[in-house]
């Protein structure tokens, strides 16, 4: 039996689930952080769209830069033992769940001191965060295994992510914000103690750095990953991919709300059919990428977005069951980007002979590219909207349109792009 035939088999449901079960909180944190918290702050706190999309953006782009030192330290942690990695990613749980209190739950109001309370309380909740996540998504790409195996692991953690998603997008409004707050520390502790019984990675070259002395145990330069084309090639795919969800991901709440007119009840049905529909349409995207491989998979899941959004482009005001079933398909193609370039990015790192050394360092510049997308899609989309007329709660019909042209027809643009650059970048060179 070969190496990785013998991981494959190695890793079963119950890997799958210990592993992937940190993904919900995670996933459950991620919702409120950048949907919630940006028509939160602007509604219930009244702070204008153009100093909200600077706050957001400045935070965003700290979170982005420290993701590569993030990724470097990783790379150390694991260098020393899994159980390190295990002792300051609960470390970092503890810091996550003090900066969401802070955030949503803060003792100001005054509009200068609520900016510098949230300024300071969203640096150390992303900064928790983002080192959990890249400790976490390093420990996966670890595991190794072929195209199907690779995904499978990013699917556990992802399809779990999904699961978190939809409690985060009910439980506000199910529960109230304090029911919300403590669900998410349960699923955080259930999530580090599952993770702390997973299966371990198979950390040959860290383990060799381990067994020598400290001032030698040094991870790769932070670097690195540039230096390889293929992650070159496979970054510029995903960050034009990104950029393309990150703007509607940020105009959400306003097009349903504005445009759609649609009750608040609406809202949690919206949020959940979305991350649900992804949910379950992982395991159908799986079988695809067993047929026809993981960049085709995601090309096609990249079309079907494209065309969901411009039937969204048509809706106006009371076309909520007709959005409903937007939210439904276009869930279905938020599967592949979940799972399939997370994998794409494992075999990168397998193929550049970099498993087992530098997963941190890839994961980091590759997570960076991620906040980046979201920092560039709340820092220009909002205060260009506002600059362009629109206001929260604007019946204005120009104004509404120039949502809808943000919300829908910009992603497509942005996607059309992803997939072009998707098919010359990977697809022609792959035989």
């Amino acid at each position: 039996m070969t190496e990785v035939h013998r991981r494959n088999a190695l890793f079963t449901w119950q890997n799958g689930w210990r592993y992937g079960l940190m993904g919900l909180p995670l996933a459950f944190v991620a919702l409120p952080l950048y949907v919630l918290l940006p028509n939160h702050y602007a509604r219930t706190f009244g702070v204008p769209l153009a100093t909200l999309g600077m706050l957001l953006l400045g935070a965003r782009l700290f979170d982005a830069v420290i993701d590569p030192l993030l990724g470097r330290w990783s790379d150390r942690l694991f260098a020393r033992s899994p159980a390190t990695v295990l002792r300051w990613a609960a470390v970092a749980a503890v810091v996550l769940a003090c900066g969401f209190v802070a955030l949503f739950f803060p003792p100001v109001r005054d509009q200068t001191a609520l900016l510098l309370w949230a300024s300071v309380s969203l640096a150390l909740t992303y900064a928790a965060y983002s080192a959990i996540g890249v400790m976490h998504q390093s420990w996966g790409a670890m595991l190794g295994g072929d195209e199907v195996q690779r995904s499978r692991i990013v699917a556990w953690r992802e399809g779990l992510g999904l699961v978190g998603v939809v409690l985060a997008s009910v439980s506000p409004v199910a529960l109230g914000l304090p029911a919300t707050t403590a669900l998410f520390f349960v699923a955080l502790a259930a999530g580090w103690m599952a993770w702390r019984i997973a299966v371990p990675p198979p950390l040959a070259a860290a383990s060799t750095a381990a067994m020598l002395p400290s001032s030698t145990a040094h991870p790769p330069a932070w670097g690195l990953p540039f230096t390889r084309p293929a992650f070159r090639a496979l970054l510029a795919v995903f960050v034009v991919n990104g950029i393309a969800s990150a703007v509607p991901a940020t105009l959400l709440l306003f097009f349903v709300q504005d445009r759609l007119q649609a009750p608040a009840s609406w809202e949690p049905l919206f949020l959940g059919s979305y991350f649900l529909c992804a949910a379950l349409a992982i395991p159908l995207w799986l079988r695809l990428v067993a047929r026809i491989g993981l960049a085709r998979t995601w090309g096609l899941g990249m079309v079907l977005s494209i065309a969901v959004f411009v039937f969204a482009f048509g809706l106006g005001a009371g076309d909520t069951t007709s959005f409903l079933l937007v939210c439904a398909l276009s869930g279905v193609a938020l599967g592949t980007d979940l799972a399939l370039p997370g994998a794409l990015l494992a075999g990168v790192i397998a193929d550049s002979g970099d498993r087992g050394r530098a997963e941190g360092a890839y994961f980091g510049w590759w997570n960076f590219a991620t906040k980046l997308n979201l920092a560039l899609a709340a820092g220009i989309s909002l205060p260009v909207l506002g600059a362009l007329g629109y206001v929260p709660g604007t019946r204005d019909p120009a104004a509404l349109q120039t949502l809808s042209i943000a919300y829908c027809l910009l992603p497509c643009a942005l996607k059309l792009l992803a997939a072009a650059l998707l098919y010359f970048l990977l697809l022609r060179k792959t035989p």
